[in-house]
């Protein structure tokens, strides 16, 4: 699954991230429909994703697979059950939470940078540990079907596109632009929904 195949003349990739690019979109594409089924698929998709990451020596997104591997179970519960035993609806964050939000963003990725400078050979310290930092508060806003999940994966998204370009991963960089589409039209779509609980039901 990690043979070097050539896309199309115009890039190389492998099975596996080709493999993971499309659970990938299937997984966003269910979250945008409040699908449960879409936390499965995260799953698969980030336990591949994490191998290609580790052959890139994209250390916090690797290890970020793994988070996002273990907050889908806790997501996928909280979209089913996370509302007094009943599936979740659609909220948005208070004042006080957006602030925790960012401040939680900015405290993991003052000790994400640390920890890649000083304990691995990545040459993009700062900016894998800022968008996994990210990653993981839209993750968890995500998980707890907060509207504002949409508006930090619009921020990642883009972002993840240029570093992926520079370490080779072009499907990947497709995909991520892919998804800053895709994250637009769940924040639309989660803006105009009527959040009924028998509606709700998953991803990234």
């Amino acid at each position: 699954m990690n043979e070097t195949i050539s896309l199309f003349g115009l890039a190389t990739t492998t099975p596996l991230e080709l493999v993971s690019f499309a659970l990938s979109v299937l997984t966003v594409w269910l979250n945008i429909r409040q699908n449960h089924w879409a936390w499965l698929f995260a799953i698969l998709s980030s336990a591949m994703y994490g191998v290609v990451f580790f052959g890139a020596k994209l250390y916090g997104d690797m290890a970020l697979q793994g988070v996002f591997m273990a907050v889908s179970f806790w997501g996928w519960y909280q979209w089913l059950r996370g509302d007094a035993g009943k599936a979740l609806a659609v909220s948005s964050l208070t004042l006080r939470g957006r602030i925790l939000s960012g401040a939680a963003w900015l405290a993991g990725f003052a000790i994400l940078a640390w920890f890649l400078r000083n304990f691995t050979d990545t040459d993009v310290p700062n900016v894998d540990a800022f968008l996994t930092a990210g990653s993981l508060v839209g993750q968890a806003l995500l998980s707890r079907k907060k509207i504002e999940n949409w508006h930090v994966w619009i921020i990642v998204d883009v972002l993840y596109i240029p570093l992926y370009l520079h370490k080779g991963l072009m499907p990947t960089a497709v995909l991520y632009g892919m998804f800053v589409a895709m994250a637009v039209a769940g924040l639309l779509a989660w803006q105009s929904s009527s959040a009924q609980p028998e509606e709700a039901v998953v991803w990234k």
